[in-house]
């Protein structure tokens, strides 16, 4: 994976600190077809980084052995120091495209709630979890739209619904597969300054085509194409 420096100012100058992530040598392939060979990549914590690269490149590939939801065939992956199925708790992912039922009667707050699953050991939902719900939902200027059936919602509604449910978790690490596809330019803004200010929060990997939008938001690119 080629390193690209696009911020002087890059968070990734603090040393000694474990990464939030770490790819060393990694290799992964469906079956015969091979999709990622002998990559590596490190990202330091509090780094945002833009993951470039073709369709077919292995860029969603990346990102599910980051969640540990894929293994590698061959290398190693690390994510705050731990193998990431461990590390997943600390990991906030906000999908390309969500496969939904359009008649399942689910609400926006309901669909942010979820990012506390994780968080619950049965049981309905606690005060904290709703508290954390409200906020992210507050903070990305939803909160008028959170009792709305989420198959009533814009696109773009939808996608920072998406985003809250990600943040609702208190992620160290954000992960964004191409978070302004098919979203409108007054919607991609939004969604700017919205990763503007995340940014000193939190570790942010997204994926995008958009080299005009990511354009002074991130510290670095890194192209993924096999490789």
């Amino acid at each position: 994976m080629e390193q690209r420096e696009t911020s002087k100012d890059s968070h990734a100058q603090a040393s000694g600190n474990t990464p939030a992530v770490s790819l060393r040598d990694v290799s992964f392939s469906y079956g015969f077809s091979s999709v990622l060979r002998d990559s590596s990549l490190e990202v330091a914590a509090g780094e945002a980084v833009c993951v470039v690269g073709p369709n077919g490149g292995g860029k969603t590939t990346l990102f599910r052995l980051i969640l540990g939801l894929l293994r590698p065939d061959s290398g190693q992956i690390r994510v705050f120091g731990l193998p990431p199925e461990r590390a997943r708790g600390r990991i906030g992912y906000v999908p390309q495209l969500l496969d939904f039922d359009p008649h399942f009667p689910i609400s926006a707050i309901e669909v942010v709630l979820m990012g506390r699953l994780d968080r619950r050991i049965g049981g309905p939902y606690s005060a904290a979890d709703r508290e954390a719900a409200t906020g992210a939902l507050a903070g990305l200027g939803l909160s008028e739209i959170a009792r709305r059936p989420f198959d009533a919602l814009s696109v773009g509604q939808r996608q920072r619904v998406l985003i809250a449910r990600a943040l609702c978790s208190e992620p160290d690490l954000l992960l964004l597969d191409e978070p302004t596809a098919n979203v409108d330019a007054i919607v991609e803004e939004k969604l700017y300054a919205i990763l503007e200010e995340l940014r000193s929060r939190m570790t942010i990997m997204m994926i995008s085509h958009d080299l005009a939008f990511v354009h002074g938001l991130f510290d670095r690119v890194a192209c993924v194409h096999g490789t």
